[in-house]
């Protein structure tokens, strides 16, 4: 039976604390946007090919294939490219985690090399991406895990430090401007990708504070707003139909009318023809 030396380096695992949110992939193309922008969690940029730089604020650091960059939570950053070799990275959103860096004048940042590592990421890193492309059952317990086993690989040889950092202040503000421009613009035609890109943060990110913050998705609670303004419609107004799911952004009436069923239990029609009765009783109590 093998003794453990008292002295020998047990990795600390702040990794349980840390919540992976979203996975992406990325590859230069001419239409990438590069603006500075922040997040309300940590991201961390695995570049898997190509060559470019992280614009961090004030600094520039180059990148190229191997290389790791964490951007702490809040921190403003952005990507460009060698036009050469397009740059490739795959990029971790997550929540509870904020990397403490070596490097002088980088506070809200850290990178480091992965090369001569003594263990190769790549497999895990397209695991998590592929989970969360496929989403099939169990994906997300699948994704923490390998979360937990890369934090916990860096940590081992990269000599790699985290802390915790409380990222719900931040997410709550995000969410409240969502919410708040849903309420202004409900009757046009909104995506989440435009909803997700007003608050500067990923989309998968954006369903899932949202959800965590009001109990419904950014979608839903757009779709509950535009229920809520056609019940009224159709209780103040003989408007069809036709008029009011274009009035409203639905992309058609049936669509209208089967979504209006899923939330009322009746249809447009059934509910319209229901709130008449209700107002003529009314209208007699009164005259009474």
């Amino acid at each position: 039976m093998r003794n453990t030396p008292s002295d020998e380096r047990t990795p600390s695992k702040p990794q349980q604390s840390a919540k992976l949110l979203y996975a992406n992939s990325a590859r230069y193309d001419p239409h990438w946007h590069s603006m500075p922008h922040t997040h309300p969690c940590a991201e961390l940029f695995f570049v898997v090919g190509g060559k470019g730089s992280f614009h961090l604020q004030n600094q520039v650091y180059p990148v190229t294939q191997g290389d790791l960059v964490i951007v702490n939570t809040g921190f403003e950053h952005t990507e460009t490219s060698d036009m050469e070799a397009p740059l490739e990275y795959i990029v971790l959103g997550v929540e509870g985690l904020e990397a403490l860096s070596a490097q002088p004048d980088s506070s809200g940042w850290a990178a480091i090399s992965l090369h001569g590592l003594g263990t190769d990421l790549t497999p895990y890193l397209h695991s998590i991406v592929r989970e969360m492309e496929l989403q099939e059952p169990g994906f997300q317990s699948i994704c923490q895990s390998l979360l937990e086993v890369i934090l916990t690989l860096l940590t081992r040889y990269a000599n790699f430090a985290f802390t915790l950092a409380d990222g719900d202040k931040k997410s709550s503000r995000e969410c409240a401007m969502v919410r708040r421009y849903i309420d202004a613009h409900f009757k046009e035609n909104l995506s989440l990708d435009e909803l997700a890109a007003l608050a500067h943060v990923n989309k998968y990110y954006l369903v899932h504070t949202f959800t965590r913050e009001y109990g419904t998705s950014p979608i839903n609670y757009l779709i509950s707003r535009r229920i809520q303004e056609s019940r009224r419609l159709l209780e103040s107004t003989n408007h069809s139909l036709s008029q009011i799911s274009h009035m409203l952004g639905f992309s058609s009436p049936s669509y209208f009318s089967q979504v209006f069923r899923k939330q009322m239990g009746k249809s447009p029609l059934e509910y319209r023809k229901d709130s008449k009765i209700q107002q003529a009783k009314a209208g007699e109590k009164i005259g009474v």
